[in-house]
């Protein structure tokens, strides 16, 4: 495979900037001339790895901080708008798109803001008789969509959280007490905790100060939750101070980021980072051991591992996503170059969606992407139960994976045939920004491609692909 060349002329300029250095100091500092460090500054040329060695050398920078995950993030998204059928007769290339990313994210970000503002019209106007006569019938970002994004470009690293977190988790002791050290910070704050059969999960009452948890929800669940209250209890202000420079366009896209800020909270207490990031190094990234040693379910591992991106301390960059049986994506983030579709479903060929088949098994799989790039993917279904007969059982399937480059660093790699091309399986973010030609699972054709329909001939595809 070709190695990807380094366009980071963003980062390297903010990098200049914060150091408060001119382009002529600190091209002397990393041995360049200027031309060249101001070439590399505006995407013109690729960041050398002279200059990678020096930046970690001289500055004793986390080059890490450099890679392109928000650009290749930017790309993704803008790839997966231009999909949209309104740009049809406007195709750019995916090098203009990258020029954009690179060298104007503010202007990206816009464009995908501008777009998902046009999708939202459409959706009202198709439902015009029920949208009239109403006050809030704008184009404004689903709330949703709104907090989904600002975790993904935080890199779903909270940093001020997640170290307050981890210094509550360090006060109280090793992770087996956080339980008792959640009931006792509560008790602190005038917080009495019971539990009762009932369907609720967790219910507080602000006047009594009363918190309820469900007796029937497994003890990682409880214990999860008791943590989410410790941080709208104790941790208000912390919660209330990011959500103001988040700059929330909606009170409730504010009201859910709080709630996924406080569950942020939950997991990073539960799971320490420093402490969580060496024991999975030591059991290679094991789920199951991790959740056993620290009391938590396999959901809430697989997601941990997905955010530990501190700078300066930054584990495997991992992705995860979570699918319904529809297929929706009902959560996603990704710390690689692998980019989730924003719109519609997963592509078929990922081995998450056949994790329903085989309940209770984690599946391994061995996937390329269209770029080339090469990852380990590993899938398993989760169940939720209510926990009494006749209840829903909410059943969606988890993904965890990295970059097949940290193989060695991951149990699930032990035994698998990684040096042979063919253990690869062809996978794609969606099909409409996919350019596999001849994809068996292809719903919709490409959209950067040309089409040939020939009424004589019927290959995998009713169309032949350009």
């Amino acid at each position: 495979m070709a190695t990807q060349k380094l366009y980071a002329g963003t980062k390297l300029r903010e990098v200049r900037t914060r150091l408060g250095h001119t382009q002529k100091d600190f091209a002397a500092k990393l041995g360049v001339s200027l031309p060249y460090l101001n070439q590399m500054e505006n995407n013109n040329r690729p960041v050398s790895t002279t200059v990678v060695l020096s930046l970690a050398q001289e500055f004793g920078l986390d080059v890490t901080e450099l890679s392109a995950g928000d650009s290749e993030r930017l790309v993704s998204d803008m790839r997966e708008a231009i999909a949209d059928p309104l740009f049809a007769d406007v195709l750019p290339p995916v090098a203009d798109l990258r020029l954009a990313a690179s060298n104007a994210p503010a202007f990206a970000h816009a464009f995908l803001e501008l777009h998902r503002s046009y999708r939202q019209m459409q959706e009202r106007l198709a439902s015009l008789d029920e949208a009239l006569g109403r006050e809030d019938a704008r184009a404004t970002p689903s709330p949703w969509e709104e907090v989904r994004d600002f975790f993904h470009y935080c890199d779903n690293y909270i940093d001020a959280v997640d170290r307050a977190a981890e210094h509550f988790a360090g006060k109280e002791g090793a992770p087996r007490n956080i339980r008792v050290a959640a009931v006792s910070a509560l008790g602190n704050s005038g917080v009495s905790v019971s539990f009762t059969d009932t369907d609720r999960l967790r219910s507080f009452d602000e006047d009594t100060g009363a918190l309820t948890l469900s007796r029937r929800a497994p003890p990682e669940s409880q214990t999860f939750q008791l943590l989410l209250q410790v941080a709208l209890v104790k941790q208000d202000a912390l919660l209330e101070a990011t959500l103001d420079l988040a700059r929330f366009q909606s009170t409730e896209a504010r009201a859910i980021a709080k709630i996924g800020l406080a569950n942020y909270f939950a997991g990073a207490a539960l799971m320490p980072y420093t402490v969580f990031q060496q024991e999975a190094r030591d059991c290679r990234h094991d789920v199951e051991a991790l959740a056993g040693h620290f009391g938590a379910s396999i959901e809430q591992v697989a997601h941990r591992l997905s955010t530990l991106q501190r700078p300066g301390a930054k584990g495997i960059p991992f992705f995860f996503v979570r699918v319904d049986q529809a297929g929706t994506i009902t959560k996603r983030h990704s710390a690689t170059r692998l980019q989730f579709a924003r719109f519609g479903g997963a592509c078929p060929l990922w081995n998450v969606h056949r994790a329903f088949e085989q309940p209770g098994r984690f599946l391994r799989q061995l996937a390329e992407t269209p770029d080339g790039v090469r990852y380990i993917n590993l899938a398993r279904d989760v169940s939720k139960p209510a926990g009494r007969f006749g209840a829903p059982v909410r059943r969606y399937a988890i993904a965890l994976g990295c970059e097949v480059r940290h193989a060695r660093d991951l149990i699930y790699a032990d035994g698998m045939d990684l040096g042979r091309d063919g253990a690869f399986e062809p996978i794609g973010i969606s099909c409409r920004i996919c350019e596999r030609a001849q994809c068996h699972q292809r719903a919709v054709p490409p959209l950067e491609r040309k089409l040939r329909v020939d009424p004589n001939v019927r290959g995998l595809l009713p169309y032949q692909v350009d």
